[in-house]
């Protein structure tokens, strides 16, 4: 799949490829944390080589991966200083840097991740992007990151009312942790690296991953339940250096935009193949999955979460009506 949608994508590159040059092309270097085998190595590996034919070569961009050019804190850092041109970077880091980039954590905010993208692309993400473009990273496309569900050992959850009583292994987040004591639960903040062994050992009840994490790190193996909550839809970007960017001629931000959209679809077919090889995977191995027919009632509990929060940040409450009003 990989090269059938690879060889569509550029075949349509050669029939619009810019032949404008420029006497010194510019080298930019792109930052990915991930490694081989993963849905955005392969799409930032395409959106190296789409941006190079559609420019015609003015822009040449080197895609670093597995995190050689340093952390996501680091890399962020050098993207705003302009040394690192480019980057995939997930938005929950973002958070501090840009407040406005926080929305994407508030606790079912999206109501799945179609949703999650059309309020990225309407007014309360171009809200994000600007407070974004302001702090030196434009983000020019947005990769799908799926959405984090609940698991556990006990049984599905259908309700919030299900959550009460379970301690359930959270990221070190006020929000998150409140998210579960909010549904009368136990949020649990506990390294990664324990959650195998905490889980077999009833330490704690369940945790909360997307599909593929659930698999691939086989936390499948001692919980056996898998409800689709999707209370947390963080996505991913392409981002680059705004004044960079900016100081492009338009047919070349054109160019490099165009060639993000593109690299960006290809990265949600992968991502939803390999979500779809997971759930397939933990299902063959006994893991019953449930669907939540009504989040209305997982909404409800999180009003004093975003209470909370509003009262510490009154200037995001517009940003988050923007949000929840999105269709």
């Amino acid at each position: 799949m990989f090269n059938k949608m690879t060889k569509t994508i550029l075949g349509a590159t050669t029939a619009v490829a810019l032949l404008a040059t420029s006497a010194v092309a510019e080298d930019w270097r792109a930052w990915n944390i991930h490694s081989d085998g993963h849905p955005n190595t392969a799409a930032m590996d395409l959106f190296a080589e789409l941006v190079n034919a559609r420019t015609g070569g003015e822009v040449n961009v080197e895609v670093f991966h597995g995190g050689v050019l340093g952390s996501q804190p680091d890399a962020l850092e050098q993207v705003q200083l302009g040394a690192i041109d480019a980057g995939n970077f997930n938005l929950g880091p973002i958070g501090p840097i840009v407040k406005e980039a926080n929305l994407v954590s508030l606790p079912f905010i999206f109501r799945d991740v179609p949703h999650m993208f059309r309020v990225l692309e309407g007014p309360a993400g171009d809200t994000v992007s600007a407070a974004m473009a302001d702090a030196g990273i434009l983000p020019i496309g947005w990769f799908d990151a799926g959405a984090r569900s609940f698991y556990n050992n006990t049984g599905p959850i259908n309700s919030p009312d299900d959550v009460a009583g379970m301690k359930i292994r959270v990221m070190n987040n006020d929000l998150f942790t409140g998210m579960v004591n909010a549904m009368g639960g136990n949020g649990t903040p506990m390294a990664f690296a324990e959650v195998y062994q905490s889980l077999s050992t009833g330490v704690v009840d369940g945790a909360e991953n997307n599909l593929p994490s659930f698999e691939s790190v086989g936390h499948f193996e001692v919980a056996g339940y898998y409800s689709l909550s999707e209370h947390l839809i963080i996505p991913e970007c392409i981002c680059v250096n705004t004044a960079k960017f900016e100081a492009l001629s338009d047919e070349m931000q054109a160019a490099v935009r165009s060639a993000a959209e593109d690299a960006s679809t290809f990265q949600h077919a992968l991502w939803a193949e390999q979500t779809e090889a997971s759930r397939a995977a933990v299902t063959a191995a006994g893991v019953e999955i449930n669907s939540i027919a009504d989040k209305g009632p997982f909404q409800a509990a999180m009003a004093p979460v975003y209470a909370d929060y509003i009262a510490a940040n009154p200037d995001m409450e517009a940003l988050i009506t923007a949000a929840q009003e999105t269709e």
